[in-house]
């Protein structure tokens, strides 16, 4: 395992029992975000970094009864929160590490990834493994339930010109990878890119 890996799971792993109460108020940013990827009934959606599985719910409600909901995490101690809050019941947990999903290629319609890009140790790498799995003209949604400058006051630290997340970054970025961004959100209260798989 990379260091890159063991500090992710030490940092989340910390966490994870008290991750939820931290953040009590999140859920309604959640299921904005999730309605913001158009899915459909039926369709196959992977929650990347999944974490305590707080976007599973809405990702099943999209899709259905008929269709495939999947989260992904590196952490035990995330998905072990996960199955303690019942969350296991609207998809498939799945211990694993983005970089290399044990998923066929083109075999999903969306990706949603909340929080999920500041903590990739190889950010173009990891987009494209991501859109492998998507079909083309599916969505991608990395989310946050606030916006970058908030974060940044959380965290007592500043935004700087190489934030990741920052549009002028992440375009490019996203562009490299196999994805189109079709839409950028960065407010106080969330931040939302989507972008389309590209053919």
């Amino acid at each position: 395992m990379s260091d890159d890996h063991t500090r992710v799971q030490e940092f989340f792993g910390s966490r994870a029992a008290d991750w939820d109460r931290r953040f009590p108020d999140d859920g309604p940013a959640y299921a904005a975000a999730v309605a913001e990827l158009g899915l459909r009934e039926g369709d196959r959606v992977l929650d990347a970094g999944c974490g305590t599985g707080r976007a599973l719910p809405p990702l099943r409600t999209a899709v259905g009864p008929t269709g495939l909901v999947v989260g992904a995490d590196l952490t035990p101690a995330m998905l072990q929160a996960a199955v303690r809050a019942g969350r296991d019941r609207d998809g498939h947990l799945l211990l694993t590490d983005v970089s290399v999903l044990p998923l066929r290629s083109r075999v999903l319609d969306a990706v949603f990834a909340a929080g999920l890009v500041a903590h990739l140790p190889d950010p173009a790498g990891n987009l494209r493994e991501l859109a492998r799995v998507v079909r083309p003209g599916g969505v991608l949604a990395l989310f946050h339930p606030i916006g970058r400058a908030a974060l940044a006051a959380r965290h007592k630290r500043q935004l700087t010109p190489d934030d990741l997340r920052s549009e002028h970054n992440l375009r490019p970025l996203l562009s490299g990878s196999g994805w189109a961004m079709t839409a950028y959100v960065d407010e106080d209260d969330r931040f939302l890119a989507l972008a389309t798989r590209a053919g």
